[in-house]
Formats: structure tokens, C-alpha cells, sequence
């Protein structure tokens, strides 16, 4: 490379390590992409075309499931061309959108997740002031702040990225652009870069943590003190299907980022990142659709007529 300073490419060596065997993992990867795109993109048509799930709670979870297909959209599609591909570079503009993009979308999903958490909060906890509380319009603007947040703040993150030095080569040992292999080839000073790191991430992964964790704290109260059995069990089943990405989504997410300092395990980032980019995105159709009485229900009538109407048409 001419200007190693200014590299024009990158080469992501994304699972070279396997050499010729990386190919068998084409196929697996694949199939995970493709139900999680379809299973997510089930959710959003169900909750777009189903009146009964024109609620609060299913117009996050329709946001969530949109995040999860533009997530795995800005790193999957590429890994999986460069399982194939002998050469695997990336161009410096195309790098930096990627990390653009995976870290802008991935806030904006936690944010979102911390909006779940406040709708079960006042569902649970003020019944009586829902329909006020979480109106369509305070839905509407909890999610375009959740949206719009991240996009505004990353971009000075990205433009520093673009005005660092990378004078340690241009070999990311990682199958996307992610922020650590990045900095680990810059010869800049980047313990300001860093810092500012870690604050984007306490203000947008642990805040938003702490929202949920502090919603969920009042709603254990006041579910505890309904005096029915059946009743505690009704109300933490709403909950469960969210609890269950909570854990998933921050407990990868704050082992990856929520940590000052560049001097990171790759390889451990790499698996790590790629469970959250592949696998999770998979699960998570099937951790609402398995877990919501409401969204089953509602499943099961759609199959129906969808039975019934290819039953008329021969």
C-alpha cells in the first residue's frame, strides 16, 4: 500500500485462520441469516397488518425486529461473500459506512429495548394511566429519539476515524469493521478517541440498562403484590420474552464495548460478535413468537386463513 497512513483498502481476515475450511461455514451462516431476516420480517407484517397488535409494546417489538434485519444487514451479507471471495478487501469509505452504520443501528436497538421496558413499566404499574401515558404520540417520539440519537452522535465518531493515522498496516483481524481491530492499527494518539468511547457507550448501553433494570425493579414490586396466583403469572408473562433479549443483547454487548482501552482479545471479540450478528438475530423471532399467548394467538389465526383461503382457491 502507497499511503499506508491512508490505506485506500482494507483486508479483513474475518475466518481466514480456517483456511480452506471456511468455506463449510458458508452454508450454516447462510440458512441463520435467512430465517432471521424471514422471522423478523414475519413479526414486522403481523404487527403492520394485525389490528390486535396496534399496541405500544408490538410497535417497539416491530422497531426491534426492523433493527435486527438492518444489523445483520450491514456485516452478515459481507462476511458471507468473503467466505468465497480469495481476496477479501474492503475499501476505506465502504469501512468506515459499515462502522457506521453497526454502531448507529446497534443503539438505537438497546434504546429501543429500554422503550419496551418503560411500556411494561406503565402497563404494569399504572394501568389505570396507559392509554395516557404511552399515547401514540409519546410512542412515536420515544422512538424517533431512540432512532435518531445514535445517527447524530456517531458521526463525529466516525469522522475521527477517518483523520486517524493507520500506519501499523491495513490487515483487520475481524469480518467487519469493528471499532478495536480499527484502532489497534493506528499509530495516533487515540486515548481521547478511546474515552470518548467509552462515554457513547455508558450513554447509550448502560443508561439504557439502567432504564430497564430500574423499570423492572418497580414492576417485581408491584407484581408481587397482586394477590392471585394466576395474576403474578400473567404479568411476569409479559415480560419474560423481553427479559430474555435484555440478558442476551447487554450481556454480549457490555463484554464487548463497555470497556476503555483498545488492547482487546480479537479473537474473543470475533466469536462474540458473531453469535450477536447471527445467532441472536435468529433466536430472537422465536423467543417473542414462543413465549407471547397475544402473538400466537394472533399467529395461528393468520395460518388459518391462510389455510382456509388455499382450501377455496382449489
Amino acid at each position: 500500500m502507497a499511503n499506508l497512513s491512508h490505506p485506500s483498502e482494507f483486508v479483513l481476515l474475518g475466518f481466514s485462520s480456517f483456511g480452506e475450511l471456511q468455506v463449510l461455514l458458508y452454508g450454516p451462516f447462510l440458512v441463520l441469516y435467512l430465517l432471521a431476516f424471514m422471522g423478523n420480517t414475519i413479526i414486522i407484517v403481523m404487527v403492520i397488518a394485525n389490528t390486535q397488535l396496534w399496541t405500544p409494546m408490538y410497535f417497539f417489538l416491530g422497531n426491534f425486529s426492523l433493527l435486527e434485519i438492518l444489523v445483520t444487514t450491514t456485516t452478515v451479507p459481507r462476511m458471507l461473500s468473503d467466505l468465497l471471495a480469495p481476496h477479501k478487501v474492503i475499501s476505506f469509505s465502504s469501512c468506515l459506512v459499515q462502522f457506521y452504520f453497526y454502531f448507529s443501528l446497534g443503539s438505537t436497538s438497546f434504546l429501543i429495548l429500554s422503550d419496551m421496558a418503560l411500556d411494561r413499566f406503565v402497563a404494569i404499574c399504572h394501568p389505570l394511566r396507559y392509554g395516557v401515558l404511552m399515547s401514540w404520540a409519546v410512542c412515536v417520539q420515544l422512538a424517533g429519539a431512540a432512532w435518531g440519537a445514535p445517527f447524530l452522535v456517531m458521526v463525529p465518531t466516525v469522522l475521527s476515524r477517518a483523520h486517524l493515522n493507520y500506519c501499523h498496516g491495513n490487515i483487520i483481524n475481524h469480518f467487519f469493521c469493528d471499532n478495536a481491530p480499527l484502532l489497534q492499527l493506528s499509530c495516533s494518539d487515540t486515548g481521547l478517541l478511546e474515552f470518548w468511547d467509552f462515554v457513547m457507550a455508558l450513554a447509550f448501553v448502560l443508561s439504557s440498562f439502567l432504564v430497564t433494570l430500574i423499570s423492572y425493579g418497580y414492576i417485581v414490586s408491584t407484581v408481587l403484590r397482586i394477590p392471585s396466583a394466576s395474576g403474578r403469572q400473567k404479568a411476569f408473562s409479559t415480560c419474560g420474552s423481553h427479559l430474555t433479549l435484555v440478558f442476551i443483547g447487554y450481556s454480549s454487548t457490555i463484554f464487548l464495548y463497555v470497556r476503555p482501552g483498545k488492547a482487546h482479545s480479537v479473537d474473543v471479540n470475533k466469536t462474540i460478535a458473531l453469535v450477536t450478528s447471527v445467532l441472536t438475530p435468529f433466536l430472537n423471532p422465536f423467543i417473542f413468537t414462543l413465549r407471547n399467548e397475544t402473538f400466537k394467538a394472533v399467529l395461528r389465526a393468520q395460518t388459518q386463513r391462510l389455510k382456509s383461503l388455499h382450501t377455496a382457491l382449489h
